[in-house]
């Protein structure tokens, strides 16, 4: 393995703790999001979270940005933070129109769906392990997310609407990152769709009064969404997605609703049934499922190469299947 393989390959195990911080960020975001939706309307809140959170890394990476500052970087990062708002946009609307519950776990189908966007738009096929993975982690997140039945309305379609544009802008953001500072991008996304979300604020919803958001609880939880679930989790999903792919990516991020539950306990006393756990143990057993058996199968591979040259060498691997 050359010492470059071996970089990347250290890199890409920091980004996934960089990933997990990212889902606990969010997780926690729930709860942050609670009192401040009941106040602040949607495009509202997304304005100032997005233009403020912009303001604050541009500042961070001005210089990085005069250097990068090209048609790229610009087309890129318009066309993401355009995606970035309109999931964001539309997940919010889609809430108004069906329950929490059901809102959770149809965004959580980007899981299923990134593999295949991916496959798609990079031409990647996804594995038998991404897909395993997906279908668990998607099962976990019913037992989560979904306590009643599942019936399709407006709110629903919208809801799957919101998690095609979250899929989407994980695989853009994968795949632009190679020709472009992931950073820069970021910024950008994030200015662009704090833009987006002042039109929509001003045509179709009446802007918050000064005195609410001088309220005590909605500058710390606002505080709390620009500085971390915006300025560092958003960037860490970017970075982190340069090396981490996005199938697996995905199952990582997915996350946050467990630690949004597990807050949810904490926070406001729910109860942690049964049902809860075994939905965390699946969730869990997805990451496990894509982390483990594709380098299992990896280094199988990699001795039935190394043996091609030895006849003896060469049945025994063949007769070893990939333990699947």
């Amino acid at each position: 393995m050359s010492l470059l393989n071996i970089h990347i390959k250290n890199v890409a195990g920091w980004c996934k703790l960089l990933l997990l911080m990212a889902a606990i960020i969010w997780g926690f975001g729930f709860v942050a999001m609670k009192d401040v939706v009941t106040l602040v309307p949607p495009a509202w809140l997304l304005a100032i979270r997005f233009m403020l959170t912009g303001a604050i890394l541009t500042l961070v990476f001005l210089k990085k940005m005069r250097l990068h500052f090209n048609r790229d970087h610009i087309v890129f990062g318009l066309i993401l933070g355009v995606m970035l708002f309109l999931a964001f946009w539309v997940q919010t609307v889609g809430l108004v129109y069906t329950t929490p519950g059901k809102n959770a776990f149809l965004t959580a189908s980007y899981v299923v769906m990134v593999p295949f966007i991916y496959w798609a738009v990079a031409r990647k096929r996804p594995t038998v392990f991404n897909i395993t993975a997906a279908m668990l982690c998607i099962i976990g997140m019913a037992l989560v997310s979904l306590l009643e039945s599942l019936t399709f309305g407006l709110g629903e379609i919208l809801t799957i609407v919101s998690a095609m544009l979250f899929a989407l802008h994980m695989v853009y953001v994968a795949k632009w990152s190679n020709r472009c500072d992931v950073l820069v991008l970021t910024v950008y996304q994030f200015i662009v769709a704090g833009i987006c979300s002042i039109i929509f604020g001003i045509f179709l919803e009446t802007p918050p009064t000064l005195a609410v958001l001088l309220e005590p609880s909605i500058l710390l939880n606002m505080g709390y969404l620009i500085v971390f679930a915006s300025c560092l989790a958003l960037v860490f999903q970017n970075f982190s997605l340069k090396y981490v792919p996005p199938a697996q990516a995905s199952l990582f991020l997915s996350l946050e609703a467990v630690f949004g539950v597990i807050f949810s306990v904490l926070v406001y006393g729910e109860i942690l049934n049964l049902r809860l756990v075994l939905g965390f143990c699946l969730i869990f057993l997805a990451i496990v499922v894509s982390e483990t058996f594709p380098l299992k199968e990896v280094a199988w591979r990699k001795k039935a190469r190394e043996s091609f040259g030895n006849p003896e060498a060469k049945a025994k691997a063949k007769a070893k299947p990939p333990d699947r």
